[in-house]
């Protein structure tokens, strides 16, 4: 199953929106053929480990990431290709998320007369999928803010400029978290400070660009925005009903999708269930200004935060990484729990998960 994972992670920048999964066939403990999933549409890694070995696979264990679908998506089911194969035992890391999945497919090879287990290095096997995980079980993405800091804590000078705190390297590893993103979301302060292009480069993708997402409440956006004039699309979220500005921006690129009426939902959980749903977002990345990855925190919609920290100072009048209400007590902190810290060049990178509990308790006391 190790192996199986490993083989999922080749597909980390091009099986969106697709899970990332992996397959091992085993005879007489040992690995006679292996595949992974690619890209959406093509054939899952079931089947591409079967085809390794003309799809007769009598007395063979099938160790997989994910539970085979049961299903006709883009492609035929592989619980039937395996019963086909006349496969022995199916070994699946965990069951599949996605409704019309779970458990169907384990079922299915259980009446058909094949050994079936899950739960092996599910932990690991969550990792390589957590947006398509949350999407699944939610209807929301897993979301990941990206920040780049001085070792005071400030993002970017008291007028904006903020290119370049970190260094070629720390830049180059943003790239790979752009690369395996569905999408990357910004503040229209962002767009009108730094006009980024918010793309990936210096990685093969397969050609496919991340969505890009513009929070923009009256429709600020330049037509000669950089993004776009990029390959990709870029969509614009607004409360606007301006028919003017709406066609100027559809006329230079953008997509608009107007939510002046979430619902139930607030606007930017409505932006997220929309990305979801319609537009099938795994993981979405948050590359923003304090602003907005102020809302959405004390919103407790960021799941995990990736900070760059570079060994400079900017001053008590630069800017921070989050506008937030005024913490009073120490029991307010939003706590987080830290994954991994690493050098990228002279730069810290710190990964760290969010506790959704006190942030939900902070918003409660602090607003």
């Amino acid at each position: 199953m190790s192996r199986a994972i490993q083989l999922a992670r080749r597909g980390l920048y091009s099986t969106d929106p697709n899970p990332r999964v992996g397959c091992v066939l085993v005879r007489e403990d040992t690995i006679i053929a292996e595949g992974w999933h690619q890209r959406a549409g093509e054939p899952h890694a079931e089947i591409i480990a079967l085809n390794h070995i003309g799809h007769v696979a009598d007395g063979t264990t099938c160790y997989v990431t994910l539970e085979p679908c049961a299903h006709r998506g883009r492609t035929p089911p592989c619980t039937d290709a395996l019963i086909n194969a006349n496969i022995e035992r199916v070994i699946a890391a965990m069951v599949d998320p996605n409704p019309e999945v779970s458990g169907k497919g384990l079922e299915t090879l259980q009446r058909a007369g094949i050994q079936v287990e899950h739960d092996l290095l599910s932990d690991q096997s969550r990792e390589l999928n957590p947006g398509f995980i949350r999407r699944m079980e939610s209807s929301m993405p897993y979301v990941r803010c990206k920040l780049a800091m001085s070792v005071d804590g400030r993002t970017a000078l008291a007028g904006g400029e903020s290119m370049w705190i970190t260094s070629a390297e720390a830049r180059a590893d943003v790239q790979r978290l752009r690369a395996r993103s569905s999408a990357i979301m910004t503040g229209i302060g962002t767009i009108l400070i730094d006009d980024p292009a918010l793309d990936v480069r210096g990685i093969e993708t397969g050609g496919k660009q991340p969505l890009r997402v513009i929070m923009d409440t009256v429709l600020r956006t330049p037509c000669r925005a950089k993004m776009l004039n990029l390959p990709g699309r870029t969509l614009i979220f607004t409360k606007s009903h301006d028919r003017k500005k709406q066609q100027a921006l559809q006329d230079a690129g953008a997509e608009i999708i107007n939510l002046s009426d979430p619902g139930k939902l607030t606007w930017l959980q409505a932006v997220l269930q929309h990305l979801a749903v319609e537009e099938e977002v795994n993981e979405l990345m948050l590359e923003a200004g304090a602003t907005l990855c102020g809302s959405m925190l004390a919103g407790g919609l960021i799941d995990e935060i990736v900070i760059y920290m570079a060994p400079v100072l900017m001053g008590q009048n630069a800017r921070p990484l989050f506008n937030l209400p005024a913490i009073q007590t120490m029991s307010d902190r939003i706590r987080l729990a830290t994954c991994e810290t690493r050098m990228i060049g002279k730069d810290l990178r710190i990964t760290a998960k969010i506790d959704k509990i006190k942030t939900n308790q902070y918003m409660v006391n602090g607003n």
